[in-house]
């Protein structure tokens, strides 16, 4: 354990050094052609195993393939880390941004993460899309705002940070322009009888791939992932379901960070903070063994968040 943390302070020298500090990014993924089957927001897999491609139809709901799991992770280093970002200038900087960059760079190494279902096919998306619902003041009768950031695999957690900023930024004044606001009130100016129908032809457009661009860009049920901050709220995490409408095949819930003491072998105590996470996935987009091995790279960069100021070596890519 200790020539494993002895090398880690090595790697993370060496990265933080003014030689590394302005190594290139990595190759943008390679141009594929759209072909007969492939969406908008994703591609179709094609070379997945018949077992994975036939899931979807034994299992054509999200919800009847819904997988949850919890998990405590040391985020000791984590506050370390956002004490520095608030003392450069970063106001705001705070776990969220850590969690959505190490979440980031777990889909470029682990591909298949960001994969979804739609009419019992299995595709790749184009783009990291992750959705968080945010309240614009903290009271009770002040409305949610669902906003929706685009990443790229290749982000750094400053990247994060002015995306996500941003994005949050231009949704918090009550009396801003909310694309998703504006899609809700257009059909709520439709009788309710004929509002059932209307959600259940775009449901069918959804299953098709045929549903306009700008209504899954603006919807919050079509993304990579949706998180929310159950801590903010003073509560512990919870499993959140699934949408059935929409593409959505992951759920993150996160608490508030709490101080746990734990001896060491030598039996010295030390003080350590954690944050309790519940997610639940869709379990058709892979199997079981590629979740574990996401989620536990997604445990270790959270461990070790100095990795995520650069860029990652290497992208993988999803097969074709």
């Amino acid at each position: 354990m200790t020539d494993n943390k002895q090398l880690h302070e090595i790697q993370t020298e060496q990265a933080q050094s003014p030689a590394n500090a302005s190594r290139k990014k990595t190759m943008p993924p390679k141009k594929r052609r759209r072909r007969l089957g492939d969406r908008k927001d994703g591609r179709r897999l094609r070379g997945i195993t018949p077992m994975t491609r036939i899931t979807p139809y034994i299992m054509p709901y999200r919800y009847d393939a819904c997988n949850t799991f919890a998990d405590s992770i040391n985020v000791s280093r984590v506050d370390d880390l956002c004490r520095r970002k608030v003392k450069q200038g970063m106001t705001n900087f705070s776990m969220l941004h850590v969690i959505l960059a190490a979440y980031i760079r777990t889909v470029s190494q682990r591909p298949a993460l960001n994969r979804f279902v739609s009419g019992q096919k299995i595709y790749a998306r184009h783009n990291i899309e992750v959705n968080m619902v945010v309240k614009r003041k903290m009271t009770l009768d002040t409305p949610d705002a669902c906003i929706k950031v685009i990443f790229d695999p290749t982000d750094t957690l400053d990247d994060v940070y002015e995306k996500f900023n941003k994005a949050v930024m231009d949704n918090k004044d009550e009396d801003g322009s909310n694309g998703t606001d504006k899609l809700n009130k257009v059909l709520l100016c439709i009788p309710g009888l004929l509002l059932r129908w209307t959600i259940k032809f775009i449901k069918f457009l959804d299953y098709f791939g045929w549903l306009p661009k700008f209504i899954t860009n603006l919807s919050p049920f079509h993304g990579s992932m949706i998180i929310t901050s159950m801590g903010s709220l003073g509560i512990k995490p919870i499993y959140h379901h699934l949408y059935e409408f929409g593409n959505l095949p992951v759920f993150i819930a996160y608490g508030a960070k709490r101080t746990v003491y734990e001896p060491d072998g030598e039996g010295k105590v030390h003080k350590r903070r954690y944050v309790d996470l519940k997610v639940v996935t869709d379990e058709r987009i892979c199997d079981g063994f590629y979740y574990a091995s996401a989620f536990k790279l997604f445990r270790r960069i959270l461990e070790h968040p100095e990795q995520l100021e650069l860029p990652p070596e290497q992208v993988f890519e999803d097969v074709d």
